[in-house]
């Protein structure tokens, strides 16, 4: 064989080789990605489930959540970072904190460019959608497809803005029936109707159980003949609040902190409930909570019932075991506890998130998890479980290997929480930041509006009052239900020390400070020392 030939034997092995390689390579299927359904309430706390069993927990409210979160993993150490919907909203499509979002308060909004979360996800490639409440003031553009609420949208025969009508803010289409059932229904048409060749991204969040608490009418005898476990601190306040929520030998506890009874009842919560106002205090304290409680718990079992339709709808056509499956809540919210209804505060029950995650493919086994996580921390976990890069803009951390069993590394030790709205809407909770460790809670309470002069026009005329600026401490362990401020105790001294170092690293870290409200750091300087 001439030398010719066999060099044109062997280029032609190579050949063949390549062509083998590259075949192999085009028969290899690339790894099938999870679709992802983000599915969020509004207000629904973690009081209100079986799963987290609270004194409600008896009465079964979330049968369907709690049979998906069983099978699923369970957080327990889920925290917001400003307990009000569109901070909590921002934070979430952000992975950001208030101050770097720049959502502080309802006033503020997501621009389409700062809608980081469906971006991330397209990038990986995903069909998203948003469908039920936005809350973020401007067109969700950045998602393939929207179906919102204008503003809260309404309970009966809601509006929505539907991306397929037309121009942002005139794309308005007219629906019947309660607002949990149009949603579902919107949603499980555009599961019909989706792009199969891509996974999908898909948002559905409920605008129940937000108040006033109107429920489908079906649901009206649900908890009629039934009396609503009520928690102690509805009577007894114990040694909760400081100072700073309670004023000088309790001044202001007739303008502090909305109540359940006629204590604090500017907003008028049994005046909206139609509460006979010629009741004995008790008595009447009673009646609101107990007709506050069924409405709230009736549109938590439309919740609850909707998601089973959709867990439905995913088994029908097969997918459901290629979906993760998150729920949560865009904050907690008081029922009853220390005599408060709302959100807002840093208290345990309307700072506390329920968050529950279904994935069979990743979680082998059922478990429930203790580490401390935030809502920041949300938008970084589902770009990671999407197969996406984490872009380093956002401040929240992914917790995939968590869900994946493994330990996380180098995890943060405390979680930060601020809220901005200073009094406002009448419903009386001051100005205040803090941080939440495994062990302890410490609240600095600031006592003013971030404007100098307060948004009176915004908030209303109690915005105008200066509360006392006040620190409060509880130890989570032994303390669940925050019944002792231990501030004062000098046995905490050292504890409270610490704590005050972490709580200026953290604010300083995250971009948290008060160097553009000099007012609000002139009352942080004169009373950190306190």
């Amino acid at each position: 064989m001439t030398m010719k030939n066999r060099i044109l034997v062997i280029l032609l092995h190579v050949i063949i080789i390549l062509i083998a390689i590259s075949c192999s390579r085009m028969g290899k299927k690339p790894p099938v990605k999870p679709n992802i359904l983000f599915i969020m309430s509004d207000d629904h706390t973690s009081q209100a489930f079986g799963i987290y069993g609270s004194r409600l927990a008896s009465l079964n409210p979330t049968p369907n959540l709690d049979k998906l979160a069983k099978e699923g993993m369970i957080f327990d150490n889920v925290f917001c970072t400003n307990s009000i919907c569109t901070p909590s909203r921002a934070c979430i499509i952000t992975g950001q904190y208030s101050q770097t979002n720049g959502v502080l308060d309802l006033s503020d909004s997501i621009p389409v460019e700062r809608e980081f979360l469906p971006q991330e996800m397209k990038k990986a490639g995903y069909q998203t959608a948003i469908i039920g409440k936005w809350h973020l003031k401007e067109e969700p553009a950045a998602f393939d497809y929207y179906n919102v609420f204008p503003g809260q949208g309404k309970y009966f025969n809601p509006e929505t803005r539907d991306k397929t009508q037309g121009q942002w803010p005139d794309n308005l289409i007219h629906h019947q029936g309660h607002s949990s059932d149009v949603i579902t229904d919107l949603t499980i048409d555009w599961l019909k109707n989706r792009d199969r060749s891509k996974p999908f991204f898909l948002m559905h969040c409920f605008k129940a159980p937000h108040d006033l608490w109107r429920n489908a009418k079906r649901y009206d005898s649900y908890l009629a003949n039934t009396e609503i476990p009520e928690p102690k601190s509805l009577y007894d306040a114990g040694s909760h609040g400081s100072i700073a929520t309670r004023g000088f030998h309790d001044s202001l506890i007739h303008l502090i902190g909305a109540s359940v009874s006629r204590r604090c009842n500017a907003w008028g919560l049994g005046k909206r409930l139609q509460i006979n106002d010629s009741l004995p205090d008790r008595e009447y304290t009673h009646e609101v909570y107990q007709r506050y409680l069924k409405r709230y718990l009736r549109c938590v079992k439309g919740v609850d019932d909707n998601v089973k339709r959709i867990v439905d709808y995913l088994k029908e056509e097969g997918i459901y075991d290629n979906t993760v499956i998150v729920y949560t809540s865009d904050q907690g919210l008081f029922l009853g506890e220390h005599d408060y209804f709302d959100k807002r505060w840093m208290y345990e029950e309307s700072m506390k998130m329920p968050f529950f995650i279904h994935y069979p493919k990743i979680i082998k086994e059922p478990s429930r998890q203790a580490l401390l996580i935030n809502n920041t921390d949300f938008a970084p976990t589902l770009i990671d479980l999407a197969g996406g890069v984490v872009p380093a803009y956002m401040q929240g951390r992914s917790f995939k290997r968590t869900i994946e069993g493994k330990r996380e590394k180098g995890w943060r030790t405390e979680t930060y929480y601020r809220y901005w709205m200073h009094m406002a809407h009448y419903l009386g909770t001051p100005a205040h930041f803090g941080i939440r460790t495994m062990k302890y809670k410490l609240i600095f309470f600031y006592g003013v509006d971030l404007k100098d002069p307060p948004r009176t026009d915004y908030w209303g005329s109690q915005a105008d009052i200066e509360t006392p600026p006040g620190w409060e401490l509880y130890d989570m362990e032994n303390d669940p239900f925050e019944m002792n401020n231990l501030y004062g105790d000098p046995k905490y001294s050292g504890i409270i020390a610490d704590l005050k170092l972490r709580l200026a690293r953290v604010r300083s870290e995250l971009n948290e400070t008060d160097a553009h409200y000099r007012h609000i750091q002139a009352i942080i300087d004169k009373h950190w020392d306190d």
